[in-house]
């Protein structure tokens, strides 16, 4: 039965002599009886084409809104966690590989297309070339991420990428190559858990947030176009959340009536 036919069957009336008002009261009955948020869509947008081009209705779009999927937390590692998925990493190029997408927050297309001339350690930079958005930006280059960096440099002495494929030297590994290696240490770690790169780009935010650091710096260190893009990382840190006092700490509150 078409999604149209079965919006008709629950009023138990012909589609044309409906509204938008039904279809909000139907909408919400789909998501109330526990039905997937794509396929309340699914059967959403069917209504749509149905307003707007059999019935001539062209404010349909805007009248009839897609259902919103939940956001999900972002899940992080802890310091102690990304410290054994580092040492666990199968070898040392991608021992230098998850040690720059955490220590500089990169994201893993960034990590991977990094060349060796990106490194700056007279200023203490990386330079990030067409990064999301196709933009150009810096990224902190700590101490201990160059002394990373320079060990896998003197053991392989790659010419351009940092990260070269193992199948040519004039090309980087790829970003599948990278998840592999990251799943690969994070079993080797035993975590215990599903871990892909970005998400120590989220556990670096995560961390910075933790020690203090203002989140419009956060903002700037990862890329991040708008500040509310940053802040999602606040719903995340616990820590945050344990530091933060709540305002019943400073209500003037008689003494309690001891028990009876």
């Amino acid at each position: 039965m078409s999604a149209v036919a079965k919006f008709a069957r629950h009023f138990g009336r012909a589609p044309d002599t409906l509204g938008y008002e039904e279809v909000r009261v139907y909408q919400l009955y789909l998501v109330q009886s526990g039905l997937a948020v794509g396929a309340v869509n699914r059967a959403v947008t069917a209504l749509r084409f149905f307003y707007k081009v059999t019935m001539g209705r062209r404010d349909a779009p805007d009248m009839i809104p897609l259902a919103r999927r939940p956001e999900k937390l972002r899940a992080v590692l802890t310091p102690e966690e990304v410290a054994r998925l580092i040492d666990a990493a199968p070898g040392p190029k991608y021992r230098a590989a998850l040690s720059v997408a955490y220590g500089a927050g990169l994201r893993s297309s960034e990590v991977i297309a990094l060349k060796v001339a990106d490194i700056d350690s007279a200023r203490m930079l990386l330079r990030i070339e067409d990064g999301k958005g196709q933009k150009d930006r810096f990224a902190k280059l700590s101490p201990n991420l160059l002394g990373e960096l320079r060990a896998w440099w003197r053991a392989a002495r790659p010419r351009v990428w940092m990260f070269p494929s193992r199948m040519s030297a004039f090309d980087h590994i790829s970003a599948r190559q990278f998840a592999r290696a990251c799943q690969s240490a994070a079993a080797a770690a035993e975590l215990g858990k599903s871990v892909h790169p970005h998400m120590l780009r989220h556990s670096f935010a995560t961390h910075l947030l933790d020690a203090g650091v203002d989140i419009r710096v956060i903002q700037v260190m990862l890329g991040h176009k708008k500040l509310e893009t940053t802040a999602i990382y606040a719903r995340v840190s616990p820590k945050l959340i344990q530091d933060t006092a709540s305002p019943f700490e400073q209500l003037a509150l008689s003494e309690r009536a001891p028990p009876a």
